[in-house]
């Protein structure tokens, strides 16, 4: 079975920083496509950022100058380091994983969260002035 928990969510005020943590179980982090996800209430979920087989990273352009998107295979975790939080970036944030793809992340992944197989419950960013 795959399960993804995510860990490190909060409130932080803007400008501050934080990282998010996902650790994984049936599913090995560095062999499929694994990415983050974001949602307020009333809109739909939108992609941050992903990680490829090989590392390979991509990123929302309203993240990319800000945000990075790593994996420790040794621990099985993927991770969000989020640097200058804006208000915009507060949501509810959620991991998730493509086991259908061999590695790769669908080209419109960013818009395709049907596109992934398996999520976690979520955890909360709140960015406050």
């Amino acid at each position: 079975q795959v399960q993804l928990v995510e860990s490190g969510g909060g409130s932080v005020q803007t400008g501050g920083s934080l990282r998010l943590s996902c650790a994984a179980s049936g599913v090995t982090v560095s062999t499929y496509c694994m990415a983050w996800f974001r949602q307020t209430p009333g809109n739909e979920r939108e992609g941050v950022a992903a990680i490829e087989r090989g590392g390979f990273t991509k990123y929302a352009e309203s993240v990319r100058a800000r945000f990075t998107i790593s994996q420790d295979s040794a621990t099985n975790v993927l991770y969000l380091q989020m640097n200058n939080l804006q208000a915009d970036d507060t949501a509810m944030y959620y991991c998730a994983t493509d086991k259908r793809s061999n590695g790769a992340c669908y080209s419109r992944w960013k818009s395709s969260p049907s596109t992934f197989d398996y999520w976690g419950q979520g955890t909360q960013v709140t960015v406050s002035s």
